[in-house]
């Protein structure tokens, strides 16, 4: 007969390990702070993005098919919607002017608002709306495919191959829609005003060359070209963070349009600021 087995008294658990992304023996994140990292993220995003423009090699044929993507999906709305846009500001601002007694300066104002405000926000509007959600979702489905861990593990940055052609492709067609835009704009106001409003073209003309001056051209590209690259940045950062599969997707999508109409007139107004600061009024 055998003797029996000895019985271990119990001992204390095992220590179970920590919760994966969390280091041990520090505090987790606080989610009050979630709002300041994501800032954060997002301007190292950016910065990562001007940083390799100028590395080598350039992703020519992507910006060439992201151009004619975005060049695309927003040419005929911003011509559409500069219409109204414009005749709208024209009629009010020619109804103001005409309580006040000062109906020759309609034709300088409208135009102004035209080209300095109305102009670069249309488009990078548009640009964050239908383009920007594209980029986003193309780049938010990658990621839950696992393409850019992919691409990471074959020594391709994801940020040089497909964000740099994006960003910049956003850019260029935003500073040539400005373009587009503000011409169609003026038209549509000029012929509200003088068709609607029993306006004279002469007077319309004369206030425009009165009031306006060459750095009102060069602050509405410039807005637009900031504009741009600002609705590439937030689209391509929500695209590459989604979360929850693909509704994460879609959520990341709504997102980064929010965002970004968010932050395009948040900075449209410290732009505007410092252009007023800076740059007298002709004639002053």
């Amino acid at each position: 007969m055998t003797a029996p087995l000895p019985v271990r008294p119990p001992g204390p658990p095992a220590p179970q390990p920590p919760p994966a992304g969390r280091v041990p023996g520090r505090r987790p994140p606080s989610p009050l702070l979630a709002p300041l990292r994501q800032t954060g993220q997002l301007f190292a995003l950016a910065l990562a993005v001007a940083r390799a423009v100028f590395r080598r090699p350039f992703q020519v044929r992507e910006f060439v098919e992201q151009f004619w993507f975005v060049a695309s999906v927003t040419i005929l709305p911003a011509a559409l919607v500069s219409i109204p846009f414009g005749a709208v500001i024209a009629l009010q601002v020619g109804s103001l002017t005409e309580q006040l007694g000062a109906q020759s300066f309609t034709g300088g104002a409208s135009v102004l608002a035209v080209i300095q405000q109305a102009s670069p926000l249309i488009v990078a509007l548009l640009i964050a709306g239908a383009a920007g959600s594209a980029i986003c979702a193309d780049l938010g489905s990658r990621k839950i495919r696992e393409e850019l861990d992919a691409m990471e593990v074959m020594g391709v940055s994801p940020i040089q191959r497909l964000v740099v052609p994006r960003a910049l492709a956003t850019m260029f067609v935003a500073v040539l829609l400005n373009g587009l835009v503000s011409v169609v704009g003026t038209m549509g106001g000029y012929f509200f005003n003088v068709i609607m409003q029993d306006g004279t073209p002469g007077a319309y003309l004369a206030s425009f060359s009165a009031l306006a001056q060459l750095p009102d051209l060069y602050v509405g590209e410039l807005k637009a070209l900031v504009f741009g690259f600002i609705a590439g940045i937030v689209a391509a950062y929500r695209g590459l963070n989604p979360r929850g599969g693909p509704k994460g997707v879609g959520d990341a999508v709504n997102q980064s349009v929010v965002i970004t109409f968010m932050l395009l007139f948040a900075v449209n107004m410290v732009l505007t600021a410092i252009y007023l600061q800076i740059v007298p009024p002709k004639g002053g």
